[in-house]
């Protein structure tokens, strides 16, 4: 039997006819009728998989949102029953399991339920998500059990998994609500490290706390001004590390910053806080590790090596992005005024760095007489570095601007996966001093520096 006919017929068997509907079911949030296949297929004998049983479970773990109480009521009666006729079946769960099972588990407020399901997953060797820590985090911090909310954020800790936003806002409100004005303090400066810029629903938050009498009564009274000035400049800058310093009630209002950072409200200037130069390094060397390992070793080490002999460049230019701004095809007149733009304000007079995939300077507009001329001046100055055929150019562009410390101009949010692969608090940071944005407009280029001050909690 062939590929083709092997693949028709697991399509047309009983089991797939089951995943295909229930697939269906999730697609259109339809529990109700995801369980009336179940139970038929489990009265006709079909045999399910663990994919079939994680839909099942996924469906009934979301039938909150359904709005109508009885099937939620039926939904969460039937979840537990399919999650333990799986363990039945003798059917493996995998992270999804465990966390559609703790959602079963928190939607019955039961977050010490919740809790175990994550420390079960743990002991199976399956490593949990922070969606898995989700349902007894929120649950625990729901009912103001603080205590077991802090087990779940130091499991969470020591299983590697990092809190963000929502995590980090329920861990700061219940602090606030169960009065831990160390646990406050804690929340805060990781709020600080790791989400920086915070919504609306945690500054709510943070306003709730410099508004209370704990506020304004626990910090201290005397303090050694010079362990506060080591812990700036230990810092970086922007903040101490010192804990509450100064009673009395905090005057709490809503401003804004010019574009110095000098606040409206208050005259005072946020700083721009230092980035360790080890930092740096480390994350040049992680960001080569993952290139080295989605491109062709050798042709990124040979730009590494290439970019040893011929820099250090003051910006580097992602320039598939900037030719294709404001244009439908690629744009060497575009591409080149943003380079004599970066030329005139760099501090050594010297031309930025291109980087261009190999089909952009060999074909298509590159062809054209002036380009051609133009891409050869470049190459002579060794301001262009041509991308092998089947890399991604991203790799290069960031590479180069992180090894040269400089700036780097391209509109790309750098959000896809590839930049989600870094995995740090260290990029954002790095982002926010290097990038440059670009606006073309009829007199030419409008850079968007970046700012002089770092986006981020200061105190």
């Amino acid at each position: 039997m062939s590929n083709k006919a092997r693949k028709k017929a697991r399509r047309e068997s009983p089991e797939g006819v089951l995943r295909f509907k229930l697939d269906m079911c999730s697609k259109r949030g339809d529990v109700v009728e995801a369980l009336r296949l179940y139970d038929e297929a489990r009265s006709r004998g079909v045999p399910l998989s663990q994919h079939h049983y994680n839909v099942l479970l996924y469906l009934c773990s979301c039938s909150g949102s359904n709005g109508d109480e009885n099937v939620v009521n039926l939904a969460l009666k039937r979840g537990f029953e399919i999650f333990k006729q799986m363990g039945v079946d003798g059917i493996e769960p995998n992270e999804a399991t465990f966390t559609s099972a703790a959602r079963l588990a928190c939607a019955m407020e039961d977050p010490e339920m919740a809790f175990n399901l994550v420390k079960q997953m743990k002991s199976c060797g399956i490593p949990p998500k922070l969606r898995s820590y989700g349902p007894p985090l929120f649950g625990f911090c729901k009912k103001g059990d603080a205590d077991r909310a802090y087990e779940v954020d130091a499991h969470m800790v020591e299983s590697g998994v990092v809190a963000e936003e929502p995590e980090l806002c329920a861990l700061l409100g219940l602090s606030v609500e169960s009065r831990r004005v160390d646990r406050v303090y804690e929340m805060m400066h990781r709020l600080r490290a790791s989400v920086r810029q915070v919504s609306e629903s945690t500054a709510e938050v943070v306003e709730q706390w410099f508004n209370s009498e704990d506020a304004a009564g626990v910090g201290e009274e005397n303090w050694d001004v010079g362990k506060v000035r080591e812990g700036v400049v230990k810092g970086g800058g922007g903040w101490h590390g010192q804990g509450w310093l100064g009673k009395g009630k905090w005057k709490v209002v809503r401003t804004e910053m010019d574009e110095a950072g000098v606040c409206q409200s208050c005259g005072e200037k946020l700083v721009c806080i230092d980035i360790d130069p080890r930092e740096t390094e480390n994350f040049a060397s992680s960001l080569t590790k993952l290139a080295c390992q989605r491109e062709v070793k050798a042709d990124f080490v040979r730009f590494q090596e290439w970019l040893q002999r011929h820099g250090p460049f003051d910006a580097v230019i992602d320039g598939a992005n900037v030719s294709l701004i404001n244009q439908k095809s690629f744009s060497f007149f575009e591409l080149n005024s943003v380079v004599n733009r970066l030329r005139q304000i760099s501090p050594s007079k010297r031309l930025p760095l291109v980087i261009l995939h190999r089909s952009r300077v060999t074909g298509g507009p590159a062809q054209n007489p002036n380009n051609e001329k133009l891409i050869q001046s470049w190459k002579k100055s060794g301001a262009l570095y041509a991308t092998p055929a089947g890399s991604n150019d991203d790799w290069y562009w960031l590479y180069a601007a992180v090894n040269c410390n400089c700036l780097l101009v391209t509109n790309d949010e750098m959000r896809d996966h590839l930049f989600q692969l870094l995995g740090t608090s260290f990029f954002p940071r790095w982002k926010e001093k290097h990038q440059v944005r670009l606006m073309m407009t009829r007199r030419g280029p409008v850079l968007h520096m970046p700012p002089p001050y770092s986006i981020v909690i200061q105190v």
